[in-house]
């Protein structure tokens, strides 16, 4: 799946019953999968991220706090998101995810991410 059509499928999961301004019904999105998606993410997050941006993405430097990314970003967050899984930010840090995660597991961590985002 190329990066392009990688952001698209994670802006159509996002936009398709959520907005920045509903955190809430950011946790309850039919679209992308219950509460055992959510929690498999989470523990794909702290598994493979939590140890640069925080257990549970609690991160208290703000470039690398994950739970505003919708505020950074608004609705280009999972094109950012689809950006940085496929292209990494070597001059940070952080390496290129896309292949060493399925294309599931990102889509877990990005459900997951939107559940915790958070206003300032």
């Amino acid at each position: 799946m190329s990066g392009a059509a990688f952001a698209a499928a994670f802006w159509v999961s996002v936009t398709a019953t959520s907005t920045a301004e509903e955190p809430a019904a950011q946790t309850a999105n039919p679209t992308q999968g219950g509460a055992d998606v959510i929690a498999e993410g989470r523990s794909l997050f702290n598994q493979y991220c939590g140890h640069c941006h925080g257990p549970n993405a609690i991160q208290g430097e703000r470039p690398l706090d994950l739970r505003r990314l919708t505020l950074r970003y608004g609705q280009q967050a999972p094109e950012v998101f689809a950006e940085a899984m496929s292209k990494g930010r070597p001059d940070k840090g952080m390496p290129i995810w896309k292949g060493a995660l399925s294309d599931e597991a990102l889509r877990r961590i990005l459900t997951y991410l939107q559940t915790v985002q958070t206003r300032p």
